[in-house]
């Protein structure tokens, strides 16, 4: 029991260190779908939007660049030519940072219906 709650710090901590660095370029429609319960694809899902190609690459580098400073490992990455949806799999937590029309089209919300959903806001503003 004591190793899933470690398991499950080291995951929240996972979730914030991605969640500011969407907030830090002011990706918007930020949620979480926590897969736990539903697959065994990924733990979570992080989604979040940008209002164009360089907003989705600026969020998804500075994704990538404060994983890699606190040593965390990125499986892979895709999608950073294209730059609608780009994917960044951390095994148990994927992060998909989307334009707006790739999010709209693509629907993971809908995809993922049945995932407790955790809609978050900059603190920021």
């Amino acid at each position: 029991m004591e190793k899933m709650n470690e398991r499950d710090q080291e995951q929240d901590q996972i979730l914030k260190i991605i969640t500011e660095s969407i907030f830090e370029k002011k990706g918007v429609d930020v949620k979480i779908l926590d897969l736990r319960n539903i697959t065994t694809i990924a733990d979570y899902f992080v989604i979040c939007s940008g209002e164009s190609d360089m907003q989705v690459k600026a969020i998804a580098d500075n994704v990538d660049k404060n994983l890699s400073d606190e040593g965390i490992k990125v499986w892979k990455k895709e999608g950073f030519k294209a730059l609608s949806w780009v994917l960044i799999d951390l095994s148990d937590i994927v992060v998909h940072v989307f334009r707006n029309e790739s999010r709209q089209f693509y629907n993971l919300e809908r995809l993922w219906g049945d995932a407790p959903v955790q809609e978050l806001k900059d603190p920021v503003g």
